[in-house]
């Protein structure tokens, strides 16, 4: 407890959760074996780490969703989205959340996909007369798709933390995120019946855009579909297929008449290469982390305790789920992920729970901590996009999204087989 408060401490003054974690747990196994086994055992960690081939899967897919943003694909994959709800009252709350999830294919980060949709949605939705309630809480509540649609950020990094296969935990959340995209339209829906919105089923595009939006949302749809389609028909691993996804977005970009200059080249590598940088940091601390828990004593701890209550698998996951809700309140994903999966994995490991289902089930509850307050990162980054609107505003816009967040996570840990059923039939053990 006192290295957990010491590390939040830390943080809530403004340094990097991957460097506290990994300063503070570093110095608690220095207390334990000395400084020069500390030394060693951070050194080892990080260079194992760094070295790692599986891990070569981060930058690659984040150079894909770099590409992609530059490619400026978000306002055609909008205006594609507009056609599949054309007939519909409210088709721009509707294109909001299915272009959310296309962009989330192509892109994997929850932020990123808030602060690039509320650029290009907001402005349509106030134009024709949305509420601010609906259009900055469906645009909050879409980006969360950007960490459960694979590729995603979070499962990569919840894959090096308990030691599970990447392009397993990507199968998993396919089918999750697509009763999220429907909980999502369904909820839609329901706002609409509530608060009809002013715009009519009939405002659809000119057929000159029309056509140009349908055939831009082609390539994205056909790289997610290479990318993954590639991962299931075991055609290549997760690492090549991030490669090869990395390869397509970036000549698409090129067919795009983007990433002309060198310069856009050099700006694309270097923003991957900082986003890396941090997240790596952040498996250093996670690793060195986990390794302070079991020298601790932690791990068997945490076990006896779920012995003595005699927690059955699905009462364990729900328990951690109630303490990640929590801990949602105060800390960002990366934080919860580091901090929490460490010091119940033995305890999970013991209960015999699937760690790939308990993998989507966490990322589904970091999710309903990026619209929560009192950090609600989704909500803060529309905010810092419509200063005009207030933040109480935004939160009341996403708590039906909550809601139903909330719903689907309760039928994911009811239903695992949601979860399991496409690493099922890859004949995972």
């Amino acid at each position: 407890m006192i290295v957990l408060l010491v590390i939040l401490g830390l943080c809530l003054i403004g340094v990097r959760i991957g460097f506290a974690t990994l300063v503070v747990a570093g110095c608690a196994v220095a207390l334990i074996r000395g400084p020069g086994a500390a030394l060693t055992l951070v050194g080892q960690q990080v260079e194992s780490i760094a070295t790692s081939y599986p891990l070569s899967v981060v930058p690659l897919f984040l150079l894909m969703g770099v590409f992609v943003h530059r490619a400026n694909l978000s306002q055609d994959l909008y205006d594609a989205a507009q056609l599949a709800f054309s007939r519909l009252r409210g088709v721009l709350a509707y294109a909001t959340i299915l272009s959310s999830a296309g962009f989330s294919a192509a892109c994997g980060s929850s932020i990123a996909t808030a602060a690039t949709m509320v650029r290009v949605a907001l402005p349509a939705m106030r134009r024709h007369g949305y509420g601010d309630r609906l259009s900055t809480g469906t645009i909050a509540a879409g980006g969360t798709l950007g960490i459960m649609i694979p590729p995603s950020v979070p499962l990569i990094l919840y894959g090096s933390i308990a030691e599970q296969d990447i392009g397993l935990l990507f199968l998993a959340g396919l089918l999750p995120g697509l009763v999220l995209v429907a909980a999502f339209l369904l909820t839609v829906l329901a706002c609409l019946v509530r608060t009809p919105q002013s715009d009519s089923p009939q405002m659809a595009l000119p057929p000159e855009n029309a056509r140009r939006a349908a055939r831009a949302a082609l390539p994205v749809l056909a790289l997610f579909a290479l990318v993954l389609g590639g991962i299931y028909g075991r055609i290549f691993t997760p690492t090549e297929a991030a490669g090869i996804g990395a390869f397509g977005a970036g000549i698409i970009a090129v067919a795009r008449g983007r990433l002309t200059r060198l310069r856009d080249w050099r700006d694309c590598f270097a923003e991957t290469a900082s986003v890396t940088a941090s997240l790596f940091m952040i498996i250093f601390g996670a690793s060195v982390f986990a390794q302070y828990l079991n020298l601790s004593g932690v791990p068997v701890a945490v076990v006896d305790l779920v012995m003595r209550m005699e927690l059955g698998p699905t009462a364990l996951v729900c328990a951690v789920a109630a303490i990640a809700i929590a801990m949602g309140m105060v800390f960002e994903a990366v934080g919860i992920l580091l901090l929490l999966v460490p010091v119940f994995l033995p305890a999970l490991i013991a209960a015999e729970v699937d760690l790939i289902w308990f993998g989507i089930v966490v990322v589904l509850v970091v999710e309903l901590g990026l619209i929560t307050p009192p950090v609600g990162m989704n909500v803060f980054v529309v905010k810092a996009n419509a200063p005009n609107t207030a933040l109480s505003t935004i939160f009341l816009g996403v708590l039906p999204f909550a809601a139903a967040l909330l719903g689907v996570l309760a039928i994911v840990i009811a239903i695992p087989s949601i979860a399991t059923f496409l690493p099922g039939l890859m004949g995972r053990n």
